[in-house]
């Protein structure tokens, strides 16, 4: 009995423990079902947290285009390669979704990527030991281009994948670099950020904002059915139009180019604007850097705006506009030229000619024949110093212009002493940048109003095609009088086309121009002093054309050239000026102002270039050649598929023609200029590897073999080889 009744308390605890056991679960459990929560935490959201997957929708950086629309950086959409390793990816699945043969999986790979197939294998077992669900390929599996990826898709290699990326791309190369800047991809490598110059500027306007899709999926990261999707549309990057001209800006990059290989100099500044408006047409410094490949890069600085220099004797023009302004100018007045002392203490001003001069003569032929003593004469004798200070501030020579590009670094009056003054006169002691001069000198034809120089046309929102700024002229100030303007214009035209003007080597062809010299001494580093010898100087010129409708004001610098015995320094400098203001005016279709028209006028003619796709190849590249054009045709095919230029476009002689046929083949590279090859490689749905800059010199695919599309050609360029005539 005692052991029954032992036995039943058991029973009994037993049960009452399971009874309280259960109501707790219960009550637990009905506790759960009625509040949706466990230990403070939504079990919905807690579900839908590990069921719901989100998809980042990028947004589309925004273009940047010049005037007539001509895209100069986009995003062009590239590729990068995973492998899946977990076998857990390919259950239920008809065949394998992970990579279950490393060894082939990586022989295959192997040729795609151009890498050791151990490497590939290296990287797959390495992650199938650390039970890893993916791993990528490093820079190899990156920046795959559409064609490689299609490739490699095509094959069907079990596990691997790919996700799209997009890197910015300049389809000009080295063409306004330091305007455009760069981008290129973060750290994390999801969004791409500006680095340098209007991408950098503009940054927070081009990148736009990302977008999402978020709904629920199963463990094998398949979509539910009927799952609530939530959707956020991105909103791509706005487009900033430029006032550059591309075509234009192409031709000043040639010559600046050319100048830059047979020269060597140290630095050259070169820009153009429209002097009724104030929009840069063309900006480019050497050195630059091709965005594309923005290493080593020797030079960040966009000179023109950003670095102040001793201006020399372009200064001269506004030292005989404040002159003329003050009342205080007699063209016909004469001075003894040669040197000019105000008293002992005060170091004496020479003449460029070593102090020499030209015995007496009058202050018109002082401006033409670039006189520092008729300058020092003008500031301290006739209008006096702190008067000729005031014209400095009305021409805002001592402030920034604002234009709207990153980094301006306007330059300083520097007014303390006598010497100061004396000097600041004819272009030292004082530094200016060439931008603040272009700015000063559009006084000269908006009758004395100054204008504000701008890049930006305009900004425009893709997403609703609103145009959101519209840039317009505008009038900064008022420094002189028309009459005062149209007597300096007077006086610049005598330098260009008077007798003993210092700018004779720069007449045009078929334009009148007006103009400035400069040769400005460069400082020494250390210890004061300027440098000596014939090569050690700033060798400038300030032109504006036509002198009646000036359509093209322009500021050309040249730094230390390496000059031959009979060379000077306005060589390298005229030939910018001359080649890029000639065909530029042509390029905008001015009229010709010159009565008599030269030699070469056949090298420099325009040409409305025809319609040629789908005509007879014969026929077409004789008619072109019969314009002079230089023509280059593709392939030895029948028909014409397509060409570089448009149809209607206005061509010149010197501009290559690329004519592709229905049976292309690699023509001889040698001397094409990088667009050039661009256009073809891109035309032809080619890989391209560019090293270096300038015009081809070598290529791995040899002239006149045939041409496979996706194919690989790398090109070495070099900068012009053009001998020095």
């Amino acid at each position: 009995m005692k052991k029954d009744k032992k036995t039943n308390i058991m029973a009994a605890s037993f049960m009452l423990f399971f009874l309280l056991l259960f109501l707790v679960v219960s009550g637990r459990f009905i506790y759960i079902q009625v509040t949706g929560k466990s230990d403070g935490v939504a079990l919905n959201e807690y579900a839908d947290s590990k069921r719901e997957t989100s998809i980042t929708l990028n947004a589309e950086r925004g273009q940047i285009y010049d005037r007539e629309g001509m895209s100069l950086a986009y995003n062009r959409p590239t590729y990068r390669a995973y492998a899946i390793l977990d076998e857990s990816y390919s259950e239920n699945q008809p065949e394998n979704k992970h990579v279950s043969d490393v060894e082939k999986t990586s022989e295959k790979l192997a040729d795609y990527l151009d890498v050791d197939k151990k490497e590939i294998q290296d990287k797959l077992e390495e992650g199938k030991k650390e039970d890893r669900f993916q791993v990528e390929f490093g820079t190899k599996g990156r920046n795959l281009s559409q064609k490689t990826m299609e490739k490699i898709r095509d094959d069907n290699i079990p596990g691997i994948y790919f996700t799209e990326d997009a890197i910015r791309y300049y389809p000009n190369g080295t063409f306004a670099s330091q305007i455009i800047g760069f981008a290129r991809p973060d750290e994390d490598g999801n969004n791409i950020v500006g680095e340098a110059g209007m991408e950098q500027e503009k940054n927070d306007i081009l990148s736009g904002e990302d977008g999402y899709i978020r709904y629920n999926r199963d463990k094998y990261n398949e979509k539910l059915l009927d799952t609530k999707e939530e959707k956020q549309e991105a909103k791509d990057g706005k487009d900033i139009h430029l006032t550059l001209n591309q075509k234009i800006q192409t031709l000043l990059e040639d010559v600046v180019s050319q100048v830059d290989a047979e020269y060597n100099p140290k630095r050259i500044t070169a820009v153009m604007m429209d002097p009724q408006t104030g929009e840069i047409i063309a900006l480019t410094n050497r050195p630059s850097y091709n965005p594309n490949d923005p290493e080593n890069v020797e030079n960040w600085y966009n000179d023109v705006i950003s670095t102040p220099v001793e201006p020399g004797s372009t200064m001269k023009v506004f030292t005989w506009a404040s002159a003329i302004e003050e009342g205080v100018y007699d063209g016909d007045d004469t001075f003894k030229s040669g040197s000019y002392s105000i008293n002992e203490k005060v170091a004496k001003i020479n003449d460029h000619n070593n102090g020499e001069g030209w015995g007496e003569i009058s202050y018109d032929e002082g401006f033409r024949r670039s006189s520092n003593v008729a300058a020092s004469k003008l500031v301290w004798e006739k209008m006096k110093a702190d008067k000729y200070l005031e014209y400095l501030e009305d021409f805002q020579l001592d402030e920034p212009t604002e234009i709207d590009l990153p980094s301006e670094e306007p330059g300083k009056i520097t007014y303390d002493y006598p010497s100061d003054k004396l000097r600041t006169a004819f272009g030292q002691s004082t530094t200016l940048t060439p931008i603040q001069e272009l700015k000063g000198a559009t006084a000269f034809v908006n009758e004395g109003e100054l204008l504000k120089p701008y890049v930006i046309d305009k900004i425009v929102d893709p997403n609703t095609n609103e145009t959101e700024v519209d840039n317009k002229r505008e009038v900064a100030g008022e420094a002189i009088s028309k009459e005062t303007a149209d007597h300096m214009m007077d006086l610049m035209e005598d330098v260009v086309e008077g007798d003993n003007g210092t700018g004779n080597k720069f007449q045009l062809d078929n334009f009148s121009m007006v103009g400035k010299t400069g040769t400005a001494q460069i400082p020494e580093k250390e210890g004061g002093g300027y440098m000596t010898g014939k090569e050690n100087h700033r060798f400038s010129f300030l032109s504006i054309a036509p002198k009646d409708d000036p359509k093209l004001m322009m500021h050309v610098s040249v730094t230390q050239p390496e000059l031959d015995d009979d060379e000077s320094g306005s060589d390298p400098v005229s030939f910018i000026v001359k080649n890029a203001m000639e065909n530029g005016l042509q390029y905008l279709n001015i009229e010709p102002d010159q009565e008599e028209e030269k030699e070469d006028e056949e090298d420099k003619k325009s040409v409305e270039f025809p319609e040629v796709e789908g005509k007879e190849t014969k026929k077409v590249e004789k008619d072109l050649k019969e314009e002079d054009l230089n023509v280059s045709v593709i392939g030895d095919g029948k028909k014409i598929t397509g060409s570089n230029i448009e149809e209607g476009e206005e061509i010149l002689g010197r501009q290559r023609v690329i004519l592709l046929t229905d049976k292309p083949k690699m023509p001889k590279l040698k001397g094409w200029s990088q667009r050039d090859v661009v256009f073809l490689t891109e035309a032809l749905g080619m890989e391209l590897d560019l090293k270096g800059s300038g015009y081809a010199v070598k290529q791995s695919i040899k002239a006149d073999k045939k041409i496979k599309e996706g194919q690989k050609l790398e090109v070495e360029l070099k900068p012009s080889e053009k001998k020095k005539e």
